[in-house]
């Protein structure tokens, strides 16, 4: 255990960061998986928004420092592929 009080601080600190980075991470994993359902999902009724919804969590998750900002652009970049794709297959047939 920490025996500064400045060390005791940045527990603190830490622990706070930690958790509120937690909490980003699990709507970003939260949010991604339902998008990559809606993807696969027979319908394609609401892709568009899911994929929006998507991105926008993304690039606020991006802002907060949680994640690289190449990650979050690899993120996007393959949702939006995949959309593309269905949305492809789906008129052609």
């Amino acid at each position: 255990m920490a025996n500064h009080r400045s060390a005791l601080k940045r527990v603190k600190q830490n622990k706070k960061r930690y958790l509120r980075n937690k909490s980003y991470r699990t709507r970003l994993k939260n949010t991604v998986k339902q998008a990559r359902l809606a993807i696969n999902s027979a319908d394609t009724q609401g892709l568009d928004q899911e994929l929006k919804k998507a991105q926008k969590i993304i690039h606020k998750t991006k802002s907060k420092g949680v994640i690289h900002k190449n990650k979050a652009a690899r993120l996007v970049s393959r949702l939006t592929r995949a959309t593309n794709k269905k949305l492809k297959e789906v008129s052609a047939s």
